[in-house]
C-alpha cells in the first residue's frame, strides 16, 4: 500500500471516528426521546393532515401535505405521504411501510422507504379522541405535528408546540405547513 493511500484510509478513518465521538457525545447530553403512548392501531389508520414539521429536504416547501395510513395483513403500516409542490401543482405520493416494532404499545415504527431508507417513527402522544398526534424521533432532528382535520387555530397550535417542548424539542424550529391556499407566505408558515 502507497503511503498516499495508507494517508487516505487513516483520514477517512479518523473522519468517521470524530463524527460518531461528536455525535454520541451530543445525544448523551439529552434525555432520551420515549413514549409511553398507547396506539390502537385500528383508530390510528386513516388520512393525518401535516400542520407542522421541523423542515428537511424531503418535506420542505411541501403544501397540502397528508399522510394516508393503512394497515395491512402483516400488522404493518401501509403508509402514503401526498403533497404538491404548489397549490396550483398536481399531488405527488411517497410510499413507504411502517413496521411496528413489539412490546412497544404500537408507538414505535421502523419506516422503510424504497426498502434502503430506514427512519425511526416515534408515536409521542395521541389525543384521546385521536383528533391530533405528535411524531418524533429519537434524534429530535425530525418532528411532525399531524391532525385529522386540515384546519387548526392558534391556540390548538401553541398547545402542541408547547407538548413538544415538554418532550426535549426546540419548538422554534417547527413551522407550519399550508394546507390552505391563503397561509401561503403567512409568518410561520414554510
Amino acid at each position: 500500500m502507497s503511503l498516499r493511500v495508507a494517508v487516505a484510509v487513516f483520514a477517512v478513518v479518523a473522519l468517521a471516528a470524530g463524527w460518531l465521538a461528536v455525535g454520541r457525545r451530543a445525544a448523551s447530553g439529552a434525555i432520551a426521546l420515549s413514549s409511553s403512548a398507547n396506539v390502537d392501531l385500528r383508530r390510528y389508520m386513516g388520512t393525518w393532515y401535516v400542520i407542522a414539521n421541523i423542515p428537511y429536504f424531503a418535506e420542505n416547501g411541501n403544501v397540502a401535505a397528508r399522510d394516508v395510513y393503512r394497515l395491512d395483513g402483516d400488522g404493518n403500516v401501509a403508509t402514503t405521504y401526498v403533497y404538491r409542490k404548489a397549490f396550483d401543482a398536481p399531488e405527488k405520493s411517497l410510499a413507504s411501510l411502517g413496521v411496528v416494532q413489539p412490546a412497544s404499545d404500537n408507538h414505535y415504527w421502523i419506516v422503510r422507504l424504497f426498502w434502503l431508507i430506514r427512519a425511526d417513527y416515534l408515536i409521542l402522544e395521541v389525543a384521546p379522541d385521536y383528533s391530533w398526534a405528535l411524531v418524533g424521533q429519537p434524534s429530535r432532528k425530525l418532528g411532525w405535528m399531524l391532525a385529522r382535520d386540515a384546519a387548526m387555530d392558534d391556540a390548538a397550535y401553541a398547545t402542541l408546540l408547547a407538548k413538544f417542548a415538554g418532550h426535549g424539542y426546540a419548538a422554534e424550529r417547527f413551522r407550519r405547513v399550508p394546507q390552505f391556499r391563503d397561509q401561503v407566505g403567512k409568518p410561520g408558515f414554510q
